[in-house]
């Protein structure tokens, strides 16, 4: 949740951080807008943007007369595509000096950053090498006093204001860490003639998933800076980005749903919006979805792109059925389903007998029928051709050897954290079914009972006592997850597979700085697990698509995981394994570890990486690759490179960064020898290939 400088300016006083008085004023309100605050005023264009004063969208007046006119041309303005809402009204203030005070979460480096500049500015990074200075806060550890003084003297400022100055940035970082901030920054930070720091200019964003878990957070929510049907799918639950296509979309599962998006947007059919349904498309999800799409001009037709997994697509049939009340969809509808009760699902959609449903046996099918329905004067956006490369041939033996091993197999004792809930529960069983051999449970408070014939204990300590346990599953909810991952890294639990989604990012860095020691390995968070087919799974991954045979699949998306199994399963292609690594930006076994594994790994002949926008994974197996000499053939596909920059998709950690950018990815990849896949359906004919 990213904040304007009004909200942010708010967050701020509430940490005890000091900011200039300053009133909000919205269209309508100018003529009769009336105030204490001394002259000359600053009226300041609240927008989620940069550059608001090259743009105009800082103006001065000296004279309360000037005040509805000033107003209403800023009103009138348009900033780097973005209409202003409402405007920050603020005196004047004295300036002595100013510089550059932030903290962010860096996704890199795993920690706080604080960096701290002699000035600020608008392009801070380009004001010199010797501006910044950049120091890691490693959480739990905190702010240090050493760090402080750092910073102090870095600024280059007297002694008298070191007792401000440290008592203005720890407010700064408590207000970090109480309102669940992955930045912080203040530019400039002034320095009044009267030797009071002030925050002259913020902006704030929060955690998602810290904003989710406490409800006073909604009031630093600015409906104003988004679309009505972005508020209206916020206000479902409902993953969902504006894009400026004629085809609405809706997908289950963050991945599926960047790589549908893709696959239209290369088709020359453009998306006209990123929808996710995530694992609940009930009847009310549904209809939302529908609604959103029926009553936007832009759209001309829907797609709805679902692979069963542990959703049924027969569920979701009769949700959609019940959303359409019997009556003809208000526009065009091509369904494609496919995995769990897809069959069914079909079926039940085309007993409807209404015009304007159309049902499609898969992917490629879809788009030829949307290619139909392509309106005449459909806007035409241009996307760069995806990239699609063979295999570059292996890299040099380097002499490199790896101790490690993967060592999950059909024995493999697994203990359940969380088991007496209802996911612990439904998926206890579900594991039990395909073969599982779970030992032990662990609820808090819940020692002695039995859950599915399993005994249930206090904590891992207890069960310890009692079984050898090869690794943990958590089903815990995201307020405690972090603190299970803990305990089972405490424990030396060999494996640890965290399924919980939603946990807060802060949490997850502490915990990875305090187990970095442990030998546990960590799967996720945000992760639908782990299964070697036809021996044991540990997770919520359906067992369907799978079976067993050569080929490791590695996958930051579920989803994605499904439809790729079940794709290479149809082509005779059998997985050694599949894990899903997580779609958080802070995760355990990264998709190196697991190569380290399985370059060992006599059943793996091939790897899959299935890949998304955002962060340096597949980056960084790209350059361990070549660095070790990795012999076996690598497949890749990556999900969300048509995506908008700077907008999140689904998953936290699917973000495109406004710099560097997919191609960087791709290019990396592919000198490493990986064969790109442009798009799904290729990936099993290039697998089929690799194992020749």
């Amino acid at each position: 949740m990213l904040l304007n400088e009004h909200k942010s300016k708010q967050l701020f006083d509430k940490a005890g951080v000091p900011v200039p008085e300053g009133v909000a004023v919205f269209p309508g309100e100018e003529d009769s807008f009336k105030t204490d605050l001394p002259l000359p005023w600053f009226l300041k264009s609240q927008v989620l943007t940069g550059g608001r004063g090259k743009a105009g969208g800082i103006l001065r007046i000296d004279d309360t007369n000037d005040f509805p006119q000033t107003a209403r041309a800023l009103f009138d303005l348009e900033i780097r595509g973005q209409r202003v809402p409402f405007i920050r009204v603020e005196p004047g203030a004295a300036i002595a000096r100013e510089f550059y005070l932030s903290l962010t979460v860096s996704r890199e480096r795993r920690c706080i950053l604080l960096s701290v500049g002699r000035e600020g500015g608008v392009e801070i990074e380009n004001l010199g090498a010797d501006n910044l200075l950049v120091q890691e806060i490693r959480l739990p550890g905190g702010l240090a006093p050493n760090q402080i003084r750092a910073a102090f003297f870095h600024l280059g400022l007297e002694k008298e204001q070191l007792k401000d100055f440290a008592a203005l940035l720890t407010s700064l970082f408590n207000g970090m860490l109480d309102n669940g901030l992955l930045m912080a920054e203040i530019n400039p930070l002034i320095i009044t003639p009267d030797n009071e720091f002030v925050a002259l200019d913020g902006k704030v964003e929060i955690d998602d998933n810290y904003a989710d878990l406490d409800p006073g957070m909604e009031a630093f929510y600015q409906r104003e800076h988004a679309t009505p049907e972005e508020n209206t799918a916020r206000d479902a639950g409902l993953s969902f980005v504006k894009l400026p296509g004629w085809v609405g979309l809706m997908v289950n599962g963050a991945g599926l749903a960047m790589a549908t998006m893709d696959l239209l947007n290369f088709s020359q059919l453009s998306a006209s919006n990123f929808l996710d349904l995530g694992g609940a498309a009930d009847q009310k999800r549904m209809q939302t979805g529908l609604e959103l799409l029926f009553d936007d001009r832009q759209v001309k037709a829907i797609f709805i792109n679902l692979f069963g997994g542990i959703l049924s697509c027969e569920k979701v049939a009769l949700a959609m059925k019940g959303a359409l009340g019997g009556a003809s969809p208000k526009k065009p509808i091509v369904v494609r389903m496919s995995g769990k009760d897809a069959e069914s699902g079909l079926r039940i959609l085309k007993d409807l007998g209404v015009d304007n449903l159309h049902m499609a046996k898969d992917m490629q099918s879809a788009i030829t029928i949307l290619e139909t329905l392509k309106p005449a004067d459909a806007a035409v956006i241009d996307f760069p051709t995806p990239m699609d490369r063979p295999a570059g041939g292996k890299p040099a033996d380097c002499g490199y050897r790896s101790n490690a091993t993967f060592g999950i197999d059909r024995d493999t004792p697994i203990l359940v954290q969380g088991i007496t809930g209802r996911e612990g529960q439904l998926h206890t069983r579900l594991m039990q079914e395909y073969g599982a051999n779970i030992v032990a449970g662990v609820t808090p408070f819940k020692g002695g009972q039995e859950v599915l014939g399993v005994p249930v204990y206090n904590s891992i300590a207890e069960a310890k006592r009692a079984h050898d346990i090869g690794a943990s599953i958590i089903f815990v909810p995201p307020r405690m997850a972090a603190d299970a991952v803990a305990e089972a890294a405490f424990n030396e639990i060999p494996w640890a597979v965290c399924i919980t989604e939603g946990i807060v990012q802060h949490d997850m860095l502490a915990v990875f700085e305090q187990i970095k020691h442990s030998p546990t390995r960590v799967v996720g968070p945000n992760t639908p697990g782990i299964i070697v087919p036809g021996q044991t799974k540990i997770g919520i991954l359906p067992t369907m698509p799978f079976t067993p045979g050569p080929v490791a699949v590695l996958s930051r998306s579920g989803t994605l995981t499904y439809e790729v199994a079940d794709r290479l399963t149809a082509a005779n292609i059998g997985q050694s394994l599949c894990v899903g690594i997580g779609g958080d930006p802070f995760i355990g076994v990264s998709f190196v570890d697991m190569f380290e594994m399985i370059r060992n790994h006599d059943e793996t002949k091939a790897v899959v990486v299935l890949g998304e926008i955002g962060g340096r994974a597949e980056e960084n197996l790209a350059d361990y690759v070549m660095e070790t000499g990795f012999d076996k053939p690598v497949i890749s596909f990556i999900a969300g490179q048509t995506a908008p920059p700077g907008k999140r998709l689904g998953h936290a950690g699917a973000i495109l960064e406004k710099s560097g950018g997919i191609e960087s990815k791709l290019l990396t990849m592919s000198k490493a020898g990986f064969a790109i896949c442009p798009s799904l359906e290729t990936v099993a004919i290039t697998t089929a290939n690799a194992l020749k």
